[in-house]
């Protein structure tokens, strides 16, 4: 008579207190030699295995018996086979089909056939029973793990790309992984240009390196998911709630929000094509506010508004090179001339971020107050309760309102960091990038990729309006505009010879701009 065995370890503890699959089918063998039953195949389902896992491998054994006439299943004991009632009646119902079918259970000493005296079914049912209040209490347990995981700020699961884990079971933590880090990071900070689609990126990254942890490409599903990961801002998700977290951040909430920005817009985003229009998701029409769309005609790039057309009945189209020629004279104009202007905006440069940076210690000042003062009395009210001087309720009430004060000042205090560094780092580069823009744009080495680059350092909005394109420069070059014309004015040379060649010069001599460089400039959001 031929028999199967089926074999299951639902935890790390019960491979180490003797439940292991290889004893389990030592067991079900030595039974089934001492029936003169015949082990044809064998199904187990290891500790490892998801919830769906084992679903899979009981259907594929129910399946398997039924369609190879094989009648008699081996199995330790009654939790080892099912802990679901589903399952049960599943294979209740296999036993009553054939009076010849037997599910034996070689622990219990409890066998199971449509003829079984009723005490026997009984001892079935209750089994089933306990199985079934075993595992809702294991999920219980696992619950109540992983919500005091969550309390201590960390996550009860695997951490995304860009981490590992460390430490010992019971005391695993999260920290940066070096090695892949980097790339996120740039990841983050690619899509927060603008310039890619997810598509688009997924190639990018794959062509730096990015690999998962088996080796393999990370696709456009997986790269969304991290896009819009927050735990590499120093949060967690969890349940689709965010909770704070105690894991090193890598990325700076800013740059998380610029990205998720992008990343949950309609209209304006880079649509991945094979043939990347420069102004693609760029400009915006002055009349409804909706994105310019391009098409090519006869190898030149035309601009329209679709939407007024639609509305209008008709718009009126621009040529790109209509569009560069005026957005390249909004850069020349604001561009520093010579070194002695560049010499007297580094100076205003300088004064302004010393102004800036009283402001911004006086800030730092009064958040830390709130920070310290919400901190202490978070450690009175623990007091207060703990004499029982206030409720339970009124002790979660308040520790609620203080954490949230105490959090906010924190991510406040963090923005205004990153905001400073942010601008006075970006300051001075962005003198040389504007002397030069015009040279790197229309470079023959330039990339499609390359030129949308240099407008989102140059520019956060450009609106066209009846072929006519106005303009809202980024901080930076707005500090350029607002100084540099006046200053090249006052300081214009007398045109000579020699004055001419040394303008040749210097424009020979402009970095050129290229993706894998990096850059102290921040895109436009």
């Amino acid at each position: 008579m031929k028999a199967i065995i089926y074999a299951r370890v639902s935890s790390a503890a019960q491979e180490e207190t003797g439940y292991s699959l290889p004893s389990q089918e030592k067991l079900s063998r030595d039974y089934a030699e001492r029936k003169q039953l015949e082990v044809v195949k064998v199904f187990s389902v290891a500790e490892s295995a998801s919830g769906k896992k084992e679903r899979e491998v009981f259907r594929e054994m129910m399946d398997y018996m039924t369609k190879h006439r094989v009648n008699h299943l081996l199995c330790e004991k009654v939790d080892r086979l099912t802990r679901n009632l589903k399952e049960a009646v599943i294979a209740n119902d296999w036993v009553e089909e054939d009076a010849s079918r037997r599910i034996h259970f070689v622990k219990n000493n409890l066998v199971i056939h449509r003829e079984a005296k009723s005490d026997e079914k009984f001892r079935w049912d209750i089994e089933i029973v306990l199985a079934k209040k075993y595992i809702s209490n294991l999920s219980e347990e696992v619950r109540k793990g992983q919500a005091e995981k969550i309390r201590q700020g960390w996550l009860p699961t695997k951490p995304p790309l860009g981490y590992k884990t460390i430490g010992e079971k019971g005391h695993k933590v999260h920290t940066i992984d070096e090695q892949i880090a980097p790339l996120i990071r740039q990841m983050f900070e690619l899509y927060s240009t603008g310039n890619y689609s997810t598509r688009a990126l997924v190639e990018e990254m794959q062509r730096r390196g990015l690999r998962n942890r088996n080796g393999r490409v990370v696709g456009k599903s997986r790269l969304y998911d991290l896009l819009a990961d927050p735990f590499y801002y120093g949060k967690l998700r969890w349940k689709g709630e965010v909770h704070p977290a105690s894991h090193p951040a890598l990325i700076s909430e800013g740059l998380f929000q610029l990205v998720q920005t992008k990343l949950n817009r309609t209209i304006t985003s880079p649509y991945y094509s094979k043939h990347l229009p420069v102004f693609k998701g760029k400009i915006s029409c002055g009349s409804c506010k909706r994105t310019i769309t391009w098409e090519k005609q006869k190898g030149h790039w035309y601009g329209g508004c679709k939407a007024c057309k639609a509305s209008q009945g008709k718009t009126k189209y621009i040529r790109q090179e209509r569009v560069e020629e005026q957005l390249l004279e909004k850069i020349v104009s604001i561009a520093p001339k010579n070194e002695r202007i560049l010499a007297v905006l580094e100076k205003a440069l300088k004064e302004s971020h010393s102004q800036e940076r009283l402001v911004h210690e006086q800030k730092i000042a009064g958040l830390r107050t709130v920070i310290d003062r919400a901190q202490q009395r978070i450690e009175v009210m623990y007091e207060d309760r703990l004499d029982k001087r206030i409720s339970p309720e009124e002790f979660d009430a308040r520790f609620k309102v203080y954490s949230l004060e105490k959090e906010d000042a924190l991510k406040e205090l963090k923005k205004l960091d990153e905001d400073n560094t942010r601008y006075y780092e970006a300051g001075f580069a962005v003198h040389e990038l504007a002397t030069c823009a015009k040279e790197i744009y229309l470079s023959p080495k330039a990339h499609t990729e390359d030129q949308r680059l240099l407008l989102s350092y140059a520019f956060s909005g450009l609106i066209l309006s009846h072929g006519k394109l106005d303009v809202v420069y980024t901080p930076a070059f707005e500090f350029l505009a607002k100084w540099a014309p006046q200053l090249n004015k006052d300081f214009e040379p007398k045109k000579t010879v020699a004055n001419k060649r040394q303008k040749a010069a210097s424009a020979t001599s402009c970095p050129t701009l290229l993706r894998d460089q990096d850059s102290n400039l921040e895109p436009t959001p």
